[in-house]
């Protein structure tokens, strides 16, 4: 499944809720979904930066591409994460980079999501670009 399909899955998925109380309370389980965040990557150095609550953000690269371990102590924003993850995770750096950048507004979140939650939001997407391109960087160099 190609990172479009999985944000249109995502967008049926959060259009079968009439409300968006019921929205959140999805966001919120789909947050509970996240596989165990290993201890030893809660450190400063994989925290996203411009993010209210705290976040973390751990990529590994297998040379094609890059998997993802992520968490937030915030409910809503742990499953915000879980919806990036779901899109962004398990790419290509070029895959990643190619994402557009108007699916939030696919997903409705851009007119129900107070400022902070979408600024961090919006810094946990630069973070996986940034991640991404670096990547991408690194496979173009070690091919030379």
């Amino acid at each position: 499944m190609n990172a479009q399909h999985a944000i249109d899955l995502l967008a049926s998925e959060l259009g079968q809720f009439e409300d968006w109380e019921d929205r959140y309370a999805h966001i919120i389980a789909l947050g509970r979904t996240l596989p165990p965040f290993p201890e030893e990557f809660r450190k400063e150095q994989f925290l996203v930066s411009g993010c209210q609550s705290q976040v973390w953000l751990h990529p590994t690269f297998d040379g094609t591409t890059i998997h993802f371990d992520a968490d937030s102590e915030a409910l809503v924003v742990k499953g915000l994460v879980a919806i990036l993850m779901r899109i962004y995770n398990h790419r290509t750096p070029q895959e990643i980079l190619a994402v557009p950048k108007d699916f939030i507004t696919t997903l409705g979140l851009d007119t129900h999501l107070s400022q902070n939650r979408a600024n961090g939001l919006a810094s946990m997407i630069k973070q996986i670009g940034l991640y991404a391109i670096a990547f991408s960087m690194r496979g173009a160099a070690s091919s030379v």
